[in-house]
């Protein structure tokens, strides 16, 4: 019998500390949600979270969580649960696992965190549809339950080019909800504040992007499934400056691999981009697939989805308002495969995986002919795997590892 090939992953130490990072914020969001004194903000992960530091909000975002329902494989037993209350199994699988999660009085932080019970109550909740209306309506049903104020931004959609409208537009939505903000933090907004938690977002930003960019180097020194949880501290942290100096210790480890040519797996043969959602109840397993086959995943348009070049401390509600609509998920599909190809060209990368998630249309990319003009354009062919982002009754673990195996001989045949 054939001996099988051992897997090679090297993991980064770094991950350690990005693990306590965010042990450490759900300690403290517990530990606020306990105090009379201390107000508890939901915030959608690509929500102005900067307004929330300038009142001092301890800030919680939900969407942390349902990945993590999804990454212990819990989602898929609660998912139904939601069903049962009205929701749909079509719409986004985050909404429903969590939502399933607290119909049930259960939560992953619990597992993680020992001595954390419950989610942090809230006491107010602010969205933006920039990723969909699904956040919107997922916010809803929790401000109901918790009879607590429900804020947002209603952004623009299929977005070409980001004009002085739309900044104004959305940067006047993001002032309306600084009033009633005001009213639940029992103080004013703090300018001085707002325009530091911009400065310290701008920065963790840029580091982040640097953290990302290093994967350009041959070979990468990360993987776009190191990414999904490297990625923690730009979501929850992004105006502190904790998250600033988790990113400087990441990216002088990235720097230091690329100056010793080490790779983040045994062998690089193939350098592939992922366009999509992770899979997160197959994140261990979608890394070992690819590397077993010499395939690095190695960059992502979804872990780039907290990269805020726009963020300036000296125009904070302008800056902010480009900066959240300037994102990859609103924007036009010309500008999307532009966006793709300056990507594929940058990484230096074979193929391009699309993840076709079923309950996350607004984070799939591949229904539309996407796929096919690219490959067009550019020659570099392109994989689509049928999943979801929670739901892995959606996921053919065989389907997806035979799939997977016969494009990378393609990529062979190629090279």
């Amino acid at each position: 019998m054939a001996q099988e090939k051992e897997v090679v992953i090297r993991r980064l130490k770094t991950a350690k500390v990005m693990n306590q990072f965010m042990a450490d914020y759900y300690y403290e969001l517990d530990e606020a949600s306990k105090s009379d004194n201390k107000k508890v903000a939901w915030c959608t992960s690509v929500g102005p979270a900067e307004i929330l530091r300038g009142m001092g909000f301890y800030t919680y975002f939900p969407e942390t969580h349902s990945a993590m329902l999804g990454a212990t494989r819990m989602a898929v037993d609660l998912i139904p649960k939601a069903n049962a209350v009205g929701y749909s199994p079509d719409i986004c699988s985050y909404l429903t696992a969590d939502i399933g999660a607290f119909l049930e009085g259960i939560t992953p932080l619990s597992r993680a965190f020992p001595g954390i019970e419950r989610v942090p109550k809230p006491d107010v909740l602010v969205y933006n549809t920039n990723q969909c209306r699904d956040v919107q309506d997922w916010f809803a049903w929790y401000a109901q339950r918790y009879d607590v104020p429900l804020v947002g931004v209603e952004t623009y959609r299929n977005v070409p080019e980001v004009t002085p409208a739309h900044i104004t537009s959305i940067a006047r939505q993001m002032e309306n909800i600084v009033e009633p903000l005001e009213k639940v933090a029992g103080r004013k907004l703090d300018m001085d504040t707002l325009k530091e938690a911009v400065a310290l977002s701008r920065e963790c930003s840029d580091l982040w992007e640097k953290c990302l960019a290093a994967a350009a180097a041959v070979p990468s020194p990360l993987t776009f499934f190191d990414g999904t949880t490297l990625m923690g501290p730009a979501v929850v942290g992004r105006g502190t400056q904790k998250a600033i100096d988790a990113y400087k210790l990441l990216l002088e480890e990235l720097e230091e691999r690329v100056a010793q040519g080490i790779g983040a797996i045994g062998e690089e043969r193939y350098r592939l981009y992922w366009e999509g959602m992770p899979v997160w109840g197959r994140l261990s397993m979608h890394s070992k697939l690819f590397a077993g086959l010499n395939a690095n995943v190695i960059a992502s348009t979804y872990c780039s989805s907290w990269i805020f070049t726009a963020l300036d401390p000296a125009e904070p509600f302008e800056s902010m308002a480009r900066a959240y609509t300037e994102l990859f998920i609103v924007r036009s599909d010309d500008y999307k495969e532009k966006y793709i190809q300056d990507k594929l060209e940058f990484f230096k990368c074979d193929g391009i995986i699309y993840h076709d998630a079923k309950t996350c249309p607004n984070n799939t990319n591949c229904r539309y002919g996407m796929p096919q003009r690219l490959e067009k354009k550019t020659g570099i062919p392109s994989l689509v795997i049928n999943g979801d982002l929670n739901d892995l009754r959606l996921l053919s673990d065989e389907q997806t590892k035979t799939n997977v195996e016969a494009f990378i001989e393609q990529l062979e045949e190629r090279k």
